[in-house]
């Protein structure tokens, strides 16, 4: 009986050790094995490839005429109001540029009051800006400044963050570590090296696989993402297994598997 009760105890322990996450499947931007090493302070150039307008897109569109410069100052008071009520929307979950700013339709086109549809689709901001100003150089005589913006950037994070969701952040880049911040991080069970990226492109949809876990994702294309990406995370064996999620909850598992076989063997005794 006792050689058969240190059995088990071996054998929960074994399975508690296999079922705890090591540092090195849990830590971000790593100098892994096989690659070139980037160290602290090093400088990492790469390219920022300018977002093209896509089908349901939203973006803020602001209009000021030399009048409203003269009267309301450089800084629109309009505006500055929605970005205000865009960061609380934000924060609760809402999308303020859903009501108030201008949709990418299917053909690619806006609507704009007065002007009418305005194409946009493939086309960077700055060539957006542009061609909303042609069109209103029909109508308006006067000196125009028009300034277009994304109405924030939109993604989802689904499977093993703390916080999943859809989230609206106004800003006009993001990194993916500031994306996944942003829903609460990553749980210790996520599978860090094998983040799966959907993307949306005017021809269709791709999966990127990214390895958060090495240093050189910082220099890959998808270090930033794009409006409309999902971020999904895998969990490890580990969740299979139904170990605890680290040392503490691992053992405590073991312990209480250990109290309740002596309370079996007791009660065949």
């Amino acid at each position: 009986m006792r050689r058969f009760r240190l059995g088990i105890v071996s054998i929960l322990a074994l399975i508690a050790a296999s079922a705890c996450v090591s540092n090195e499947k849990i830590i971000y931007l790593q100098n892994q094995e096989g690659n070139t090493p980037i160290s602290e302070g090093e400088l990492i150039s790469y390219e920022i490839p300018e977002y093209r307008l896509q089908y349901n897109d939203i973006i803020d569109v602001n209009i000021q005429t030399v009048d409203d410069m003269i009267e309301n100052g450089f800084n629109n008071k309009a505006g500055g109001t929605a970005g205000q009520m865009g960061n609380m929307a934000s924060q609760s979950g809402g999308d303020i540029y859903y009501m108030t700013g201008y949709t990418v339709d299917n053909k690619g086109n806006i609507r704009l009051p007065i002007v009418g549809e305005v194409n946009v689709k493939d086309k960077t901001l700055e060539e957006a800006r542009i061609s909303i100003e042609e069109k209103l150089r029909v109508y308006v005589t006067t000196e125009l400044y028009v300034k277009v913006k994304l109405g924030g950037i939109r993604y989802s994070a689904l499977g093993e963050f703390r916080r999943p969701g859809k989230f609206v952040v106004l800003q006009d880049r993001m990194t993916i570590f500031e994306a996944i911040a942003n829903a609460g991080d990553l749980t210790p069970i996520a599978k860090r090296d094998e983040v799966l990226l959907i993307r949306q492109y005017p021809e269709g949809t791709r999966l990127h696989r990214l390895n958060l876990n090495d240093r050189h994702v910082v220099e890959s294309e998808f270090y930033f993402i794009q409006p409309n990406d999902q971020i999904y995370v895998e969990p490890m064996k580990v969740r299979e297994v139904g170990a605890g999620e680290n040392a503490a909850q691992s053992i405590a598992l073991v312990i209480s598997a250990i109290t309740a076989l002596a309370l079996i063997l007791n009660l065949i005794k």
